[in-house]
């Protein structure tokens, strides 16, 4: 998902000291919605700590590629922080990071988790004892110069419930000069919400005609975690969150290389994160299926750090049903994060008499799995039953 503005024969434009080659070029990486301080409830205190860990961690591996990349500053454009009160912790060691990337510029957004409010986590005392030099919080949409020639338009989020889109207020009164210009802002684009009439958004257009009348040059975006191109300019983008944050995202765990000047645009996506969600529907009838599960559980490489979501429906015995518990056992203990629900119906456990047969039992015995039996069928106790049945036979499997 590139687009190939000149010949890559041409000489850096920039190291790290901040020495530019070429004044009429822009390159610069492009990251939005770290959301430092965010761990999902249903992970286990050990996993979220990792995986918060992870989001602090990965601003080392985007100072590493921004200066193999040779790209002259860094743009968070949104959402740096899960909101204003993370712990103290967190965002001192985030803050180093930041520091051990020195003199590399960042230039962070405030953004709908982390707003300009009374209560700004960039404007609290740890922030002011602890941050680096080289970070720039865009408190306003002054310009400001990124580097010779470069400035940077900022829309950062004053409160949580804003009622303009603020990118097009930043760019409203611009006019086009000398500089190249990187808007930065935060929120979702009209265009990608046709339906919606949220006076915040985006106006896509707008933007597009900034670009078109040479006004603006480039539009780095946060707030979508997925990595996407807005319109048809190639100048507009979001770059996603560098760590995933949830199952429902299509191209989570980049970074943009972006580089560009007045006639061309260049935009080269990284993949930096280190963990991953999946999420599958399953219908359950057959012992192949399970076995296609658990085939499926099998298949993540780093486990670890791979979190798991499986919906199950469909009708399956009481064997087939142990068989499932006892694989989301194993898993729990391999996963990241492993999350079983009920799909749309539900996963019904029907015992049959090869079922019963299995537990080998008789007499009363017998008598009271016939009578669970017969409840698991029923309206008012099926679940019950089923999981007792389940249990039972786990049980009776493990004591044979």
């Amino acid at each position: 998902m590139s687009r190939s503005m000149r010949s890559a024969s041409r000489p850096p434009i920039s190291d790290v000291s901040g020495h530019r080659y070429d004044p009429n070029v822009v390159k610069f990486l492009h990251t939005a919605d770290w959301q430092l301080g965010r761990a999902p409830l249903f992970l286990s205190e050990e996993a979220r700590s990792r995986f918060s860990a992870a989001r602090v961690d990965v601003i080392g591996t985007i100072a590493a590629l921004a200066a193999t990349e040779r790209c002259d500053f860094v743009v968070v454009c949104g959402d740096v922080f899960e909101s204003n009160h993370i712990d103290r912790q967190v965002l001192v060691r985030a803050l180093y990071k930041i520091r051990d990337a020195r003199p590399l510029p960042f230039y962070l957004l405030p953004g709908n988790h982390d707003p300009l409010d009374a209560s700004s986590i960039f404007r609290s005392p740890t922030f002011k004892e602890h941050g680096p030099s080289n970070v720039t919080v865009l408190e306003s949409s002054a310009p400001v110069q990124a580097a010779p020639g470069i400035e940077l338009i900022a829309a950062p989020w004053p409160n949580k419930r804003p009622l303009v889109d603020l990118v097009g207020e930043a760019c409203h009164s611009l006019e086009a000069t000398d500089a190249l210009r990187v808007v930065c802002g935060h929120g979702r684009v009209d265009a990608m919400a046709p339906e919606s009439h949220d006076p915040a958004h985006i106006s896509l257009g707008r933007l597009e005609e900034k670009i078109e009348s040479g006004v603006i040059h480039y539009v780095a975006l946060g707030d979508r975690h997925s990595t996407t191109d807005v319109g048809d300019t190639g100048r507009v983008w979001y770059s996603g969150a560098p760590e995933p944050t949830d199952f429902v995202e299509d191209e989570p765990g980049n970074v943009m290389v972006v580089e560009f000047d007045r006639d061309g645009v260049r935009v080269e996506r990284h993949r930096v994160g280190a963990w991953h969600f999946e999420y599958r529907d399953w219908e359950l009838t057959t012992d192949l299926d399970v076995d296609a599960l658990r085939d499926w559980l099998e298949t993540p490489d780093n486990k670890e750090r791979c979190i798991v979501r499986a919906s199950l429906r469909g009708q399956v015995s009481v064997a087939q049903r142990a068989r499932v518990d006892q694989m989301v056992d194993h898993f729990t203990d391999l996963l990241g994060g492993l999350e079983v629900r009920d799909g749309e119906g539900g996963l019904a456990v029907v015992p049959d008499d090869a079922d019963l047969d299995d537990f080998g039992v008789s007499g009363y015995a017998r008598a009271a799995l016939s009578d669970l039996a017969e409840l698991a069928q029923s309206d008012e106790h099926a679940v019950a039953a089923q999981d007792a049945l389940a249990l039972l036979y786990r049980l009776t499997r493990m004591s044979s």
